[in-house]
């Protein structure tokens, strides 16, 4: 999006933008149904509405598309917007704006999420949007959570449910140089290198391993028999799988204490 002018028809360039007092003006005027105050509010934010849609930016949608859909939560702001509390319009306007992308875009996800959750999920973004129209704000989860009487996990897990998949390599972070993307702050505590060293050396000690050994070590510890029934299975006494058995753990052991 980045050097796009035109977005909707609309030139970026030459968006107004409105002082407080001129806001403040606006809104009590549109309250009162006054349309062309309406209007002008509307121009006058348009700007908030392309400063939000540039965190979707990287997720493969059309700019247009999210402009619109902004655009429909700045008219909910408004509409919900109360004037008399202490509260800039910013701050109420831009977590609605946002909603309204997520929503747009949980929508058309291809991840499918079970009717539940979903219902779930709506509910709380139902209660979110009149919470945020009393309180001047966006509420925390835990207050969502008492508002609907509903357990916290439940909240959260609904709400992870319907959020959009973040790339891997969607930048996170940039100082001018290559950006730092998510990729980089994921951390794989089980295939490090010294996970691999292992592997490998406990691969190497099996080999050495004689073939009847190592099928007692397969049917033992991948199966899960007791040592009666792999004597069965071998052909020979509990006492020699017990035996045979130790024998290759003491060598594998030893293998691993060399390396």
């Amino acid at each position: 999006m980045q050097g796009k002018v035109e977005i909707c028809g609309v030139n970026t360039s030459r968006l107004k933008t409105l002082r407080q007092e001129e806001m403040t003006d606006l809104l009590l005027r549109t309250k009162a149904g006054d349309k062309l105050a309406r209007e002008q509010l509307i121009e006058g934010n348009l700007r908030l509405v392309l400063s939000v849609i540039q965190r979707f930016s990287g997720r493969g949608e059309n700019p247009d598309d999210l402009f619109q859909v902004g655009c429909i939560g700045l008219l909910k702001a408004i509409a919900n917007f109360d004037p008399s509390k202490e509260v800039r319009f910013s701050t109420y306007g831009v977590p609605m704006i946002a909603g309204e992308i997520r929503r747009y875009l949980r929508d058309n996800s291809t991840i499918r999420v079970s009717r539940s959750l979903r219902d779930t999920a709506y509910r709380v973004l139902q209660c979110r949007e009149q919470m945020m129209t009393k309180m001047g704000r966006e509420p925390a989860l835990e207050e969502v959570a008492k508002e609907l009487d509903m357990p916290l996990a439940q909240v959260s897990s609904a709400m992870d449910a319907i959020s959009s998949p973040v790339s891997l390599y969607e930048p996170v972070y940039t100082d001018g140089g290559d950006p730092l993307t998510v990729m980089d702050q994921v951390r794989d505590t089980k295939n490090t290198d010294e996970h691999w060293m292992e592997q490998i050396t406990l691969r190497e000690a099996v080999k050495k391993l004689g073939d009847r050994e190592k099928r007692i070590l397969a049917l033992r510890f991948y199966d899960g028999k007791t040592q009666m029934e792999v004597a069965g299975e071998v052909g020979i006494s509990q006492a020699q799988v017990s035996r045979l058995e130790k024998n290759a753990l003491s060598s594998i052991r030893r293998s691993l204490c060399v390396s």
